[in-house]
Parts: C-alpha cells; sequence; structure tokens
C-alpha cells in the first residue's frame, strides 16, 4: 500500500502526511497516492490483456481532471452520466470510441453533445430512445446506442447504490425489448451495436457478475436472431474495496474477469465500468482535531472536517477506517469523530476506539478516493477542499482550495 506508518508517522508515498499538513496553507484536505492509482488501473488491464475489451473508467467516482487525465494516459476509456461528464472527458482527451454516455434522465442538449461527439450512448427508457433519435435527426447524423437491459440479478449491496434489479429506475422494461428493436431498426440514424447493464457498487462477490453475464448473453442471442449484430457486451458495476480493514478476501479484478471470461461470445468487446475499485482506496481525507469534549455518555473527536467535504457516513451510514498520522498517547476511549456542520448528521465515524488526542493532531479517512470529493457540498457556506497528489517524493496541488470569493461569483450582486 502506498499509505504506511514508519516511526509512529503515517506516509504517503515517500511524503510524510504530517509535514504536508504542516506545509500546505488549508485544512481539511484531500491527498492521492499516484503509484496506488497506476497499480490499481493496471490490475484492470493485466486481467483484461490478449482479450477484445476495454476499461470504461466511471467518473462519476472521482472528476479531478488531473487523475483524470492520468487514467487516459495509461489507456482507460470513460463513462459518463452527464453532459459535464461529457465535456470533461473531452478536456480530458478519452477517446470518444472509448466513451460511454449512461444515465435515466440525458437531457436533449446532452444528447446532442454526446452524438456530435460519437459517443456511444445507452438507451434506457422510451422517452430516452425518442430524445436520441431527435439529437440525431436535428444533428442528421449516426448515433451508436447501446440498449441498457435489467438483469434482476441482487448485487447485495446498499439499497442505494443497487442498480440491476427489477424495481430499479434504471433500463429498460425487459418484455419491450421486441418494440426498443424496431424502432431501431427503422431510423436510419440508429446504429444499435450492444447492450448494457449496470449491477450496482461495492460488489463482493462474482457470482453477481457471472450470473448477469449469462443472463446479458441470452439477450445478445435473442437480439442476434432479430438481425442486428452486436459489438459490445457493457457490463457495469463495480468491485467493493476493504473499507472495514477487516482483511476481508475481496474479489480482484482478475477474479471478475476469470469469472466472465468463458461466457463471452466470439466477436463480442467487453466493456467494464469500475470507478471505486481503481480510485477509492488512492486517497485519504486529512483533518486537523479542534478539540475533545463529553457529553457525560458520550465522547466526541471534533474535526475541521465534516459531512459537506465527505458525506458518505453520514448519506449512506458507510464506515470509513479512521486513523491519527501521528503518535498519541492519551487515554483510550470509544469516540464519535464529528464535524462542525449543524447536523447531528454530522459524523465521518461512530464509536472508534482511539487515544485522546491533543488539539492540532492530524486525523485521516481512509480510501477517501471515490464519492466523496465528489459528493461534496457548500453546505453551512463550508468551502470545497483541494486535492493533492503525491509522487514519490514529490507533492502538487491538483486542485486548489474553493474560497469564499469563487462562491460569491455565481451571484448578480450590484
Amino acid at each position: 500500500m502506498s499509505f504506511h506508518y514508519k516511526n509512529g508517522y503515517l506516509y504517503c508515498e515517500d511524503l510524510r502526511i504530517k509535514d504536508i499538513q504542516q506545509q500546505v496553507p488549508s485544512s481539511p484536505f484531500y491527498l492521492y497516492s499516484l503509484a496506488q492509482l497506476e497499480a490499481n488501473y493496471a490490475a484492470y488491464s493485466h486481467a483484461l490483456e490478449g482479450m477484445d475489451a476495454f476499461v470504461g473508467y466511471a467518473i462519476k467516482a472521482n472528476n479531478n481532471l488531473t487523475l483524470l487525465k492520468r487514467l487516459r494516459e495509461m489507456g482507460s476509456g470513460a463513462v459518463l452520466v452527464s453532459g459535464n461528464e461529457l465535456q470533461i472527458a473531452l478536456a480530458a482527451g478519452f477517446d470518444a470510441r472509448q466513451t460511454i454516455f449512461n444515465g435515466n434522465g440525458k437531457t436533449l442538449d446532452e444528447l446532442r453533445l454526446a452524438v456530435e461527439h460519437n459517443v456511444l450512448i445507452n438507451v434506457d427508457s422510451e422517452f430516452d430512445l425518442a430524445h436520441i433519435q431527435q439529437a440525431a435527426a436535428q444533428l442528421d447524423k449516426l448515433a451508436d446506442v447501446l440498449i441498457r437491459i435489467n438483469p434482476d440479478v441482487d448485487a447485495e449491496v446498499h439499497p442505494y447504490v443497487s442498480t440491476g434489479i427489477k424495481n430499479s429506475k434504471f433500463g429498460i422494461r425487459n418484455e419491450r425489448l421486441d418494440w426498443f428493436l424496431a424502432e431501431i431498426r427503422n431510423d436510419a440514424r440508429l446504429n444499435l451495436v450492444g447492450v448494457h447493464c449496470h449491477l450496482g457498487s461495492t460488489i463482493k462477490k462474482v457470482r453477481v457478475f457471472r450470473d448477469a453475464t449469462e443472463r446479458m448473453v441470452e439477450f445478445i442471442r435473442a437480439i442476434h436472431a432479430e438481425g442486428f449484430r452486436l459489438r459490445y457486451l457493457n457490463l457495469g458495476g463495480g468491485l467493493g474495496i476493504d473499507y472495514e480493514r477487516t482483511g476481508e478476501d475481496i474479489p480482484t479484478p482478475r477474479a471478475l474477469v476469470d469469472s466472465i471470461n468463458d461466457l463471452l461470445p466470439e466477436d463480442i468487446t467487453l466493456i467494464i465500468e469500475p470507478g471505486r475499485s481503481i480510485i477509492g482506496d488512492t486517497a485519504v481525507f486529512v483533518n486537523s482535531v479542534t478539540g475533545v469534549k463529553t457529553n457525560g455518555s458520550k465522547h466526541f473527536i471534533v474535526t475541521d472536517g465534516s459531512m459537506a467535504e465527505l458525506i458518505r457516513p453520514s448519506l449512506y451510514d458507510a464506515y470509513q477506517h479512521i486513523q491519527f498520522i501521528e503518535p498519541v498517547i492519551g487515554k483510550v476511549e470509544t469516540y464519535d469523530i464529528v464535524g462542525p456542520v449543524c447536523e447531528s448528521a454530522d459524523f465521518l465515524g461512530k464509536a472508534r476506539e482511539l487515544p485522546t488526542p491533543d488539539e492540532g493532531v492530524g486525523l485521516v479517512v481512509c480510501d477517501a478516493g471515490a464519492y466523496c470529493h465528489a459528493m461534496s457540498s457548500n453546505y453551512n457556506l463550508k468551502m470545497q477542499p483541494p486535492e493533492y497528489l503525491v509522487d514519490g517524493d514529490k507533492l502538487t496541488c491538483i486542485r486548489r482550495a474553493e474560497t469564499l470569493e469563487d462562491y460569491l461569483r455565481v451571484f448578480d450582486i450590484p
């Protein structure tokens, strides 16, 4: 791992995080390891070696432009869920032929942009197909589309991140497949190139991917029987990571690929859509302890970081490991780690056994690369935090701290 302890201090690659904390101008902040990012992506590229396949990184997990450019340089494609994500993918230089636009509520403006740039577009519903047809007609241009099928496979994850079961808001009604095929066949500007499904996030059993692949191959055969020749099987859904730090045996990219490889038809290009398992463990969220308090029955460590900068624990009741970046020798107590936001839901962790820290001690929330900065907000007028990247012994700011002046610019103030 790129984050490790030496002489009681937490390091990111060759740099001591306490030194970084004292060097940078604001707290809290996000800190990334380039070596970890490269290793995580390499695990996927090696697993897919020799196959007709590519990785589509899920930009929603983390949209930092510097990190996106690094992933593109490594060979990644991109998976998008908004027009702005398409714009940043273009800015990062992703190949449009390896760029896929998902979503159940794509707007006409977003679809025109996707058609203009030859992006692969997943059809999610009857109205979504109508909007794609409208965009293609307005531009008088061919649109390459995939049909998003709901495989009705339970990913056994938090319901908020489960996307492949029958009552999900995503995907077509499978019994309407023939209608979609007829509509696409009768529109000269639509080119059906594949099928797509998405199972959810934090998946920890490769059986889920195998079950879905078996189901999707059945649909591919049915579509081929209707005279279409498909090129892509876009198998969405992401592996989990060891947030709990229990040493749980979480599947590797190799295990995922090996579990489905024998099912893949010839002449089909596999697209997989990892996000969290590429970016999640590349970062920590670095905080400073503001103080320690007790209400008699409960103890609190109050930090300068909050749910505004990192909302996963508050939103999903998600666990992320928390540890100090320096030696702390105070009395061990059971603490809730909370921030300054005016909400009882503002916590980074609950019921953690930790030594009592002094004011100013550094504390990190681990595995903060995915769905953390990307979901940050200005609640309580907290400013979005800066991001830094470590490459060996080199520290680079890859996103500066937002300022109040930045925020005020969006208003018309006389």
